[in-house]
């Protein structure tokens, strides 16, 4: 069994990568190092099912998982899903902007799948004007920003606005912003906590892309802060789907905080994009493990060229997956390259696009 992740002086991987070791075991669980979950298997220079791949879950990481629609990339964030849910002293978190990670409340994860809803004060009062698209200098923004930094919630910022000595003009549109956000109805709530490990699921679906980007900036913070400030002894981990849309937003900065910083507090990320083009470079730079499935497009692929590591004599676009499901892994750790075949979900797969089937109904299909 060979696991992703580690050095080799903590029990990296230990095959030679094409899946003739002979030191099989069960997948998943702990050894002598730590936890660590199932990935997948080898594919073998035969195309049969080499050695078991595993990951190493006993520490933060920052990974990258990517892939073209219907190529596995979701699938593969359900399957690492599964796997952290296993592991006591890790708190999973998803941020699900499609609804494709419902299934997971299934057995044998259960996970819990909410509504988000977070505090107006999970916000700074500059984002808050990011937010609303306000300038921070000019009447409306000063005003909102002012309403944030006095106020703890959302109908409290209104009253504060409505309250506040300033002209009229200035006030109806600053009021007029805060509707808006009354309108999303994601402000007003508490995220699940963290203290208890079980698996939550922000289902976001149906949630337009500024609120969805508060709920997982809100979501990023509280991962980071809990650490800082001894509020969980679990280690949180927060996995991003449509990643593009979220470090293109209100989220980027908790995001960026969690690649570059977040190792010193024990925090992890997973994102997860059909789009790597469109991510910011830090996010493949400081990726220490990277998925990636099938991608045509030239510019998503030129985006994942930092990811190869130097010794890595070959391509990306010569080794490119070719089927779904099947991943080019590639390993900061120990500097090395697996070509994978990702493990069947215990848990139903949402990420599944419906189509007609013969008989004129629906079905299943895509992925």
């Amino acid at each position: 069994m060979s696991i992703i992740g580690r050095t080799a002086g903590a029990g990296g991987v230990g095959s030679d990568g094409d899946g003739s070791d002979e030191g099989r075991r069960d997948a998943g669980g702990t050894d002598e190092n730590g936890p660590v979950g199932h990935l997948g298997a080898y594919r073998a220079r035969d195309e049969s099912a080499g050695a078991r791949v595993t990951v190493d879950l006993g520490g933060p990481h920052a990974a990258l998982v990517v892939g073209k629609r219907g190529s596995g990339k979701s699938y593969t964030l359900g399957v690492l899903a599964e796997e952290l849910d296993r592991v006591e002293g890790i708190a999973p978190v998803i941020v699900d902007p499609m609804g494709a990670f419902g299934t997971l409340a299934a057995e044998p994860v259960g996970a819990r799948v909410v509504r988000p809803r977070v505090r107006a004060d999970a916000l700074e009062p500059r984002a808050w004007c990011d937010l609303l698209g306000l300038d921070p200098e000019g009447a409306a923004g000063a005003l909102v920003w002012r309403a944030a930094a006095a106020a703890t919630t959302l109908d409290g910022m209104r009253a504060f606005v409505a309250e506040a000595d300033a002209p009229g003009a200035t006030r109806r549109a600053a009021s007029n912003h805060l509707d808006l956000a009354a309108a999303w109805d994601v402000f007003g709530g508490e995220l699940p906590p963290l203290s208890d490990g079980r698996t939550t699921v922000l289902d976001c679906s149906g949630v337009d892309r500024a609120p969805m980007n508060a709920v997982c900036r809100a979501a990023a913070n509280r991962c980071y802060r809990a650490r800082l400030a001894g509020g969980t002894d679990r280690l949180p981990w927060l996995l991003v789907d449509e990643a593009h849309a979220l470090f293109g937003g209100l989220a980027a900065p908790a995001l960026r905080r969690l690649l570059t910083r977040g190792r010193q507090p024990g925090v992890s990320l997973v994102a997860a994009t059909q789009r790597p083009a469109a991510l910011p470079a830090v996010a493949v730079s400081q990726a220490d493990l990277v998925v990636m499935h099938r991608l045509s497009s030239r510019d998503d692929r030129e985006a994942m060229r930092a990811a190869r590591p130097a010794s890595m004599r070959e391509t990306f676009d010569e080794r490119m997956p070719t089927r779904p499901g099947e991943a080019l892994v590639v390993d900061d750790a120990t500097e090395r390259v697996h070509t994978v075949q990702v493990r069947e979900r215990a848990t139903p797969h949402g990420g599944e696009s419906p189509r007609l089937s013969g008989q004129s109904g629906l079905s299943a299909g895509g992925g």
